[in-house]
């Protein structure tokens, strides 16, 4: 007597046998373009339709945004000063009298452009926007914020040598340290804490995120990129020649740092640690109206400015090879 063997599915059944995982629909080809393998951080818009109008196009969306937004923030903060009672000081460098408002209409002018680069790199060269930070595909945090020490350091080790260079040359250190009381030094405090973050990143992800990779994308030296970035980013400060030399040096070291690091984190870093203390030793001394107008830099800043690079630099590449930071893309 012959045994049921059972169900049996041949080659034009079905059943369990033939279909042993569920059936997964054709996904739609993804908007964004694969991320070069292998590249450093200047070279991640370099992908398989990286021509060069999507960087001409890009740029001059960039561009066009940055000023746009400040237009239109400044619009709004004379409406809101007129609602407010705030005063207004037409004809002058200052357009409000009030230099603490005057210092959130600044920061949200430039903190506003970073989701529109954001939004241009996803749009117009089809890259995930997360390449704009590093060549992890996103911000590496825990990095960032071990720049973020190494940036204090620097900074306190820098703000001493300038003072020593001021006591020693006959300068005034009046004028780099002051206390004009709590109530001059809070307000500022706050507006500072919340928006410098965002102020600081958008530049970094303007100047040297998007004109670093516009430049690398097609350029294997990515000297003109670190060069003509921190040349604008200059030639928006309303700085004399001392300080325009102060931010030159640091728009291009901060560019170079960018593609040895692998990504923004440490240009962040500095930046953000840098107009922070800035910012908050002007308004304890009463000056923030005079930070706000840049204008003349005492030369005896250069050498905090050499030391304070100096040794963040040497501090960060450090850590970096320490670390095994990756500097190119996986």
């Amino acid at each position: 007597m012959q045994e049921n063997p059972g169900p049996h599915f041949g080659p034009h059944q079905h059943g369990p046998a033939a279909y042993p995982y569920p059936y997964l629909p054709p996904q739609p080809p993804s908007w964004f373009l694969p991320t070069p393998s292998g590249a450093r951080y200047d070279q991640l818009a370099r992908t398989s339709q990286a021509r060069l109008w999507r960087q001409l196009v890009g740029t001059l969306v960039v561009a066009v945004a940055f000023v746009a937004v400040s237009i239109t923030v400044a619009v709004a903060g004379m409406v809101v000063a007129g609602l407010t009672g705030v005063p207004m000081l037409p004809g002058t460098s200052q357009i409000f009298g009030d230099p603490v408002f005057a210092l959130v209409v600044l920061l949200l002018s430039l903190a506003l452009v970073l989701p529109l680069v954001f939004g241009t790199a996803a749009l117009v060269q089809r890259r995930r926007p997360g390449t704009l930070s590093s060549v992890a595909g996103r911000l590496r945090w825990s990095w960032m914020l071990r720049c973020a020490g190494v940036a204090v350091l620097a900074l306190v080790l820098g703000q001493g040598a300038q003072l020593t260079m001021l006591a020693v040359t006959g300068g005034d250190v009046s004028e780099a340290v002051g206390w004009a009381g709590w109530g001059q030094l809070l307000p500022a405090l706050a507006v500072v804490v919340l928006l410098v973050p965002f102020q600081a990143a958008a530049e970094e992800y303007i100047f040297r995120g998007w004109v670093l990779q516009a430049f690398g994308a097609h350029l294997r030296n990515p000297v003109w990129g670190i060069l003509i970035g921190a040349a604008v980013f200059a030639s928006l400060h309303g700085y004399e020649w001392v300080g325009l030399i102060d931010v030159f040096a640091f728009g291009a070291l901060m560019g170079w740092l960018a593609i040895r690091t692998g990504g923004l984190e440490a240009p962040i870093a500095l930046h953000v640690v840098n107009n922070m203390v800035a910012f908050g030793l002007s308004a304890a001394a009463g000056n923030l109206e005079e930070a706000l107008e840049q204008g003349a830099v005492p030369w005896q800043s250069l050498a905090g400015t050499v030391v304070q690079l100096s040794v963040f630099t040497a501090g960060v590449l450090y850590l970096a090879r320490k670390r095994s930071i990756s500097t190119v893309s996986p």
